[in-house]
């Protein structure tokens, strides 16, 4: 199916399939710092027009459909909203808030079928001091009419600027228990809360803070008579144990809100000493339908890396 691409340049870029936007990337700031202001994809949909992400939800208005994020970062704080302080809960701390700023598009290549974005972006600390340069690509490919479905493919390279090690941790590693979201999140809308959330051998009860391959998230719309799947998948050296980076491990929920995070330091802190760089590369696969576990492992073998 043929893709086509609209830059309103200094503010968004949306991308329409079949007359439906399927999505929009806003990488212009946000208005409130408190949010963690950075670049975020809302909305998400599906080839039928399914709008499978939330914004600014009134629970958490620092949840932005798909966004990169850093929970605790050497004392900041890269999510937004309030910090999770042990012993004193989650406290409203603006000074601990830091922001990613757009750099500008390295590369912007646009085909009949596919996009292809590399953005570079700089991690700021809430007084202003630059601390990491992020090299971040964005795809959007594979978009199939036949199976109702698209992908994207959000990858990080983060480099230290810094004279001192960048230390990534979570509200886990600060002490509240099975807590460790950080990295690439996900908010649903509010029609996926209770969703089916499963993966290859795991189901629901059972995925907070496990590894494997690839999570799927399905659920039926509200008002409109039709469900819907996310997966989110693992580029394969993401969880190779002689890989560099840090191992990463799922942050769930279906309840009491939906949400997705491929957390990088959910139980333990990691370094990253100064000029040097991590990277990840993640799918999303979104798709018409509730999908089931063979579906997905069979559509998930047919896109390769």
């Amino acid at each position: 199916m043929t893709i086509r691409v609209t830059h309103t340049h200094g503010e968004d870029i949306t991308v329409t399939a079949g007359g439906t936007e399927i999505l929009r990337y806003v990488y212009r700031p946000d208005p409130d710092p408190f949010e963690s202001r950075k670049p975020y994809a809302h909305p998400v949909r599906t080839l039928s027009g399914r709008t499978v992400t939330g914004y600014r939800p009134n629970d958490h208005r620092w949840h932005k459909g798909l966004q990169m994020t850093a929970s605790h970062l050497s004392g900041q704080n890269f999510w937004g909203g309030n910090s999770y302080v042990h012993g004193e809960g989650y406290l409203p701390l603006p000074e601990r808030v830091g922001s990613m700023r757009h750099d500008g598009f390295a590369d912007f290549t646009v085909e009949d079928d596919r996009l292809a974005v590399t953005e570079n972006l700089t991690w700021i600390e809430n007084g202003g001091e630059e601390w990491a340069r992020e090299v971040r690509g964005l795809t959007v490919h594979s978009v199939d009419e036949e199976a109702g479905s698209w992908a994207l493919d959000w990858s990080i390279r983060l480099t230290n600027t810094r004279s001192e090690p960048l230390a990534f941790g979570s509200p886990t590693t600060a002490g509240r228990e099975m807590a460790g979201y950080t990295g690439l999140q996900w908010r649903g809308p509010r029609d996926f809360t209770g969703g089916t959330v499963f993966a290859p051998d795991t189901d629901a009860a059972k995925l907070m803070g496990t590894q494997g391959p690839w999570l799927a998230f399905t659920t039926e719309h509200d008002d409109v008579d039709g469900h819907s799947t996310l997966v989110f998948a693992h580029a394969p050296e993401n969880l190779d144990a002689t890989s560099p980076i840090h191992e990463s491990h799922w942050f769930v929920r279906s309840e009491p809100f939906p949400t997705v995070a491929f957390s990088w330091a959910f139980f333990e802190e990691f370094e990253l000493p100064p000029g040097e760089s991590f990277g990840y590369r993640y799918r999303i696969v979104v798709a018409d339908g509730a999908w089931d576990r063979d579906r997905v492992g069979t559509h998930l073998e047919g896109l390769p890396w």
